[in-house]
């Protein structure tokens, strides 16, 4: 189904923006040490302020079998979380849910092994600002990337590009980090701030053009 961690991210952070939510974020970090084949660990944070869930809609949102029939009409089954978390467990990782209602009520799940820094993005959402007693859902997964069932990192402007044409939030903030190996990156980029750079619409064909050769440069990519 994904070819790609790239691609689970996509999907993974495409229902925080269909929560109702009015701030969508998604962190991806990088750490890789030398040699062949490469190792170190990838991880993506994807957050929300949305209306989130109870322990037992998360529950429900966990389980293959389980589907609204709202997003995906006449799928029978539910796949986003569920393969989530199971890509992470196979490829050496794990995986962490933390969600909260406006009503109060707190859940969190997590499973696989712990992360190599053991930092949890639990209570903060992908701004960088503490949300603790807000509303919203949280889900982090990490993978070993020496594994040899841990998928490849796959095209990050891409999936850069995709989650700021995500319909629905007023916000979305991006943000990388790659320690070790030969270019390091550390950056954050906002859809507000960008939708103003470039003339109030991102899905301009001029504006697709240049915020994929902006994304590029971004992870270091020279363009011909």
């Amino acid at each position: 189904m994904h070819f790609s961690l790239a691609d689970l991210a996509a999907d993974i952070t495409q229902n925080s923006a269909e929560s109702g939510a009015s701030l969508v974020g998604l962190e991806i970090r990088e750490t890789v040490a030398p040699g062949v084949p490469a190792k170190g660990e990838f991880r993506f944070i994807a957050g929300d302020n949305g209306k989130g869930m109870s322990g037992a809609g998360l529950d429900r949102a966990m389980d293959p079998f389980v589907t609204d029939g709202v997003k995906h009409p006449g799928r029978k089954v539910g796949l986003g979380l569920p393969f989530l978390i199971q890509t992470a467990v196979q490829s050496g990782g794990g995986w962490r849910i933390s969600s909260a209602t406006a009503g109060g009520e707190r859940a969190i799940r997590s499973g696989g092994g712990a992360p190599a820094d053991g930092v949890s993005a639990a209570g903060i959402d992908a701004s960088g600002t503490d949300t603790a007693g807000a509303s919203g859902t949280t889900a982090e997964a990490w993978f070993d990337l020496a594994n040899v069932d841990t998928p490849p990192v796959g095209d990050i402007p891409g999936l850069f590009r995709t989650v700021l044409l995500f319909s629905g939030p007023q916000e979305i903030v991006l943000k990388r980090s790659r320690k070790g190996g030969n270019a390091e990156l550390d950056y954050e980029v906002k859809k507000t701030e960008l939708t103003e750079a470039l003339g109030g619409d991102l899905e301009d064909v001029s504006s697709l053009v240049l915020l994929g050769k902006y994304l590029r440069s971004l992870e270091g990519f020279e363009e011909e």
